[in-house]
């Protein structure tokens, strides 16, 4: 831990988050844009359940879109989400979405329906709505449960939606897997009392 962690305001940490935030928007429409111009090619990066071959494709499928109205979708809650979860850390920030990527595509893998391709940040988003729901009231820290109760007001009933079966090209089992995986990565990660905090 170093001083110069140690010093970091609260507006350090926030334009640190919302740097990482733009950056990570803008590689998911540029990746976009490459998939458009080289006639989709981008698109076999999703996840074919129950494949070997396509486990390698577990942390792609997270970045890759099927086109700009989805990534549109997507760009607004993982911009506020992450933002608000990247003001924890960066490196707890990372920690988090790579359990949540990872626990996400494999679960995808397992249960999707066969002969299906899923992509796209929404588990990731709905994991991150789970860590911000959830993290705040594990760890008894007021303005966490505020952001909590924030962004359950914004998108809850979005997140309720998204975990119906009914809808069409929408893949319940990835909302729900990044769900799950967000709300024990609250637990898995929560500061125990006592311990320093060190933003970075």
């Amino acid at each position: 831990m170093t001083g110069r962690e140690l010093e970091w305001s609260r507006g350090d940490r926030a334009k640190a988050a919302a740097k990482v935030m733009v950056g990570w928007v803008a590689l998911l429409w540029l990746l976009e844009v490459v998939d458009v111009a080289s006639g989709h090619a981008l698109d076999g990066l999703g996840i074919t359940p129950r494949t070997p071959s396509e486990l390698v494709d577990v942390v792609p499928a997270a970045f890759i879109h099927f086109g700009f109205a989805h990534v549109a979708a997507n760009t607004v809650p993982l911009l506020v989400m992450g933002f608000l979860a990247a003001l924890g850390g960066l490196r707890r920030f990372a920690a988090v979405c790579a359990l949540i990527i990872v626990a996400d595509g494999l679960g995808v893998w397992l249960i999707a329906p066969a002969h299906t391709n899923t992509a796209g940040a929404s588990g990731l988003i709905f994991g991150l709505f789970g860590y911000l729901l959830v993290s705040g009231f594990v760890e008894r820290r007021p303005l966490g449960v505020l952001a909590g109760l924030v962004v359950g007001a914004v998108w809850g009933s979005s997140i309720v939606m998204g975990l119906a079966p009914t809808q069409t090209g929408v893949s319940w089992q990835a909302h729900l897997v990044g769900l799950l995986a967000g709300v024990a990565t609250a637990f898995l990660f929560r500061r125990r009392a006592g311990r320093g905090v060190v933003q970075v």
